[in-house]
């Protein structure tokens, strides 16, 4: 018989089509409350942040609104099928922090030993224009993404560069930026920028092991504040 291509979805993926199938069916009514994360997790044996990563997908595509301190709430049909959205098929958010987890860390930690002075000097701007765009009530994005980006291209090491820019492509996406829409608070990207200083004072002290822990440091931090409960 003929074969069929394989076709390899993401987990989250996998569980936001089950739960559009149930609302499809009218398991789940306009307006109803879908189970908490951590009752879905354990229904269908997955973790929590690929839990929330369908949740999110199910979001951006209009067919959940998600309320932070009250839950996730079935849409009007007739809103789905106006609003509906297609995602690329970019990895889950929890997903990409572990991966730069591992790369930037990396990359950190070389950084530490082959940065220049003007690279540090470009590092130190970046960080600049965080804590500016910060004061100025302006989500620093940019900023952001320019700090780790030149860490990146200070590890000496291109490949890595390459593939801390291809994080950060996906670190833009629709999920990720939806997901940290939540969260998004003044004291976040206090906290955020706390961290970017401890990174780049050990990479200026050319502190490898140091810079390594501070970029891990950050990352696990990011997640942990990305998963404070969309429930009661």
């Amino acid at each position: 018989m003929p074969l069929k291509a394989v076709e390899a979805r993401r987990l989250y993926r996998q569980i936001a089509d089950q739960l559009v199938t149930l609302i499809r069916r009218g398991e789940f009514q306009p307006g109803a409350r879908l189970p908490a994360e951590r009752d879905l997790a354990r229904q269908l044996r997955v973790s929590r942040p690929s839990v929330r990563e369908a949740l999110i997908a199910l979001e951006v595509e209009g067919y959940v609104e998600v309320r932070v301190g009250a839950g996730v709430f079935v849409k009007n049909r007739d809103r789905v099928a106006a609003g509906r959205v297609a995602l690329p098929p970019d990895s889950g958010p929890f997903e990409l922090i572990q991966a730069r987890r591992v790369i930037e860390s990396e990359c950190a930690a070389l950084a530490a030993r082959n940065a220049t002075p003007t690279q540090i000097r470009q590092l130190k701007s970046a960080l600049t224009s965080m804590s500016r765009d910060h004061r100025r009530n302006v989500v620093p994005l940019a900023g952001d993404r320019l700090f780790h980006e030149r860490i990146g291209a200070a590890s000496a090491n291109s490949a890595m560069a390459m593939l801390v820019n291809t994080l950060w492509v996906q670190r833009t996406g629709p999920l990720f930026l939806r997901l940290e829409h939540h969260f998004d608070t003044p004291a976040l990207w206090t906290a955020a920028i706390s961290e970017h200083e401890a990174v780049l004072a050990a990479i200026e002290r050319h502190d490898a092991s140091g810079a390594r822990a501070a970029m891990k440091r950050h990352l696990n931090r990011a997640a942990m504040r990305f998963k404070r409960s969309f429930g009661k």
